[in-house]
C-alpha cells in the first residue's frame, strides 16, 4: 500500500494541511492551530510529511520524525510555480503536496538541535560584526566633517579617540561626549565578538570532523564549525560538484540548441558559507610566496579573483569529501575516475 503524503503550509499559529488519500483519491484539507499539529500526525500511521525549508521548519520536522513520519523539505522558490491561484494558505499547502511529486525534486536535508545551534552563534556574530561595521563607519564619516581623517578600519580606534581628544577645543562637548560613547560601544561589541569565537573554538575542540576539516588551507574556525553545522552527514548530496553547486561556487548555464555557454558564478544557495571559503581563499593565495605549483599556474593564466573562486570551489568539494567519506585531509592526494 502507498503512503500518504501530506503537504504543510507552516506558520506562527495556524498550519494548513493538503493530502490526497491514497485508496480512495479523496482529497483532504485541514486547517490546524499550531497546539492541534502533533496530536493530529500522533493519530496518523507514518506518512509523508513535505513543508517549505522556511522558518520553524526543521523545529516542526524533528518533532514530527520522532512520531515516526518521513519528513521532508523544499525549498521555497521549487514551490512557488505550483501556486495555480491567488497566495493563500491552502492553495500554499496544495503547491507543497504538488511539488514532492516531482520525480527529480530536490530536498533540503533537516538539521538537528546542535547544528542549529552552532548555526545561532554564526548568525548573532555576523549581526555584530556588521552593527559594528556601521558604527565604526558611521564615526569616521563624523570625524572627517569636523576635520580629522582617520583610517576607517577597527585596529585604528586608538587614532579615533585621539582625534576626539584633539577636537575638544573646537567641538561641541556634547559631540564629543556622544562619539566617546559610541567607540565604548564599538569596544562592547568587539567583546561579544571574541565571545561568541571563544564559545565557537571551544565547541571545536570537541568536534572531531570540525578539525580535520581546519587542515584544508583557507578553512578556519568558522569556515569549519559552519560547513559542519549546515552539511550535518555530507552524504545527503551525491557528489561533491552538488554540494558546490548548493553553494553557488558552480558557473551558470545559459544556452540552446546544444551550444551552452558557462557565465558567472550561480551565488545561490548558502551566502554565508560561501563567503566564508571565498574570503579562506583569497587568504592563501595572498601568500603568492607559498604557493604550490598548481595554484602558481592558475594565478599565472586567470584573474586573482577567478583563481579565489577556483580554490573556494576546490575546498569546498574537498570539505564534503572529507566528511561524507569520514577521510583525513592529504595535501598530496590524488583524485582518481570512478
Amino acid at each position: 500500500m502507498n503512503t500518504t503524503a501530506f503537504g504543510i503550509d507552516l506558520a506562527k499559529r495556524v498550519f494548513q494541511i493538503h493530502w490526497v488519500d491514497t485508496e480512495t483519491g479523496e482529497i483532504g484539507r485541514r486547517q490546524l492551530k499550531r497546539a492541534q499539529l502533533n496530536g493530529f500526525f500522533a493519530n496518523r500511521a507514518p506518512a509523508v510529511i513535505v513543508t517549505e525549508a522556511c522558518g520553524s521548519a526543521h523545529y516542526w520536522a524533528r518533532q514530527l520524525i520522532s512520531l515516526g513520519h518521513d519528513v521532508r523539505l523544499i525549498a521555497p522558490q521549487f514551490v512557488r510555480p505550483f501556486v495555480k491561484r491567488n497566495k493563500t494558505d491552502a492553495a500554499d499547502a496544495q503547491a507543497i503536496w504538488e511539488a514532492a511529486q516531482r520525480p527529480e525534486m530536490r530536498f533540503a536535508a533537516v538539521k538537528s538541535k546542535a547544528q542549529q545551534s552552532v548555526l545561532t552563534l554564526h548568525r548573532v556574530r555576523e549581526q555584530l560584526v556588521k552593527v559594528r561595521t556601521m558604527q565604526i563607519n558611521q564615526i569616521y564619516g563624523l570625524l572627517y566633517e569636523f576635520g580629522a581623517a582617520v583610517s576607517a578600519n577597527r585596529h585604528s580606534l586608538s587614532e579615533a579617540a585621539q582625534a576626539l581628544t584633539r577636537l575638544a577645543d573646537t567641538v561641541p562637548a556634547v559631540v564629543i561626549d556622544t562619539l566617546r560613547e559610541q567607540l565604548r560601544r564599538i569596544d562592547v561589541l568587539t567583546q561579544d565578538i571574541v565571545e561568541i569565537e571563544r564559545r565557537l573554538a571551544a565547541w571545536q575542540r570537541g568536534n572531531e570532523a570540525t578539525r580535520r576539516l581546519m587542515a584544508i588551507p583557507g578553512v578556519g574556525l568558522l569556515s569549519a564549525s559552519a560547513a559542519v553545522a549546515t552539511i550535518g552527514d555530507g552524504r545527503t548530496f551525491r557528489c561533491a560538484r552538488e554540494f558546490a553547486a548548493f553553494l553557488g561556487l558552480v558557473p551558470r548555464q545559459s544556452g540552446t540548441g546544444g551550444r551552452v555557454k558557462l557565465l558567472g558564478i550561480s551565488k545561490r544557495g548558502d551566502v554565508y558559507l560561501r563567503t566564508l571559503l571565498i574570503h579562506g581563499a583569497r587568504a592563501v593565495l595572498a601568500c603568492s610566496k607559498h604557493l604550490n605549483e598548481t595554484l602558481q599556474r592558475l594565478l599565472a593564466r586567470r584573474p586573482f579573483n577567478v583563481a579565489v573562486v577556483a580554490l573556494a570551489n576546490k575546498n569546498a568539494r574537498t570539505i564534503w569529501a572529507l566528511l561524507a567519506h569520514d577521510r583525513v585531509y592529504q595535501p598530496d592526494h590524488t583524485a582518481h575516475a570512478a
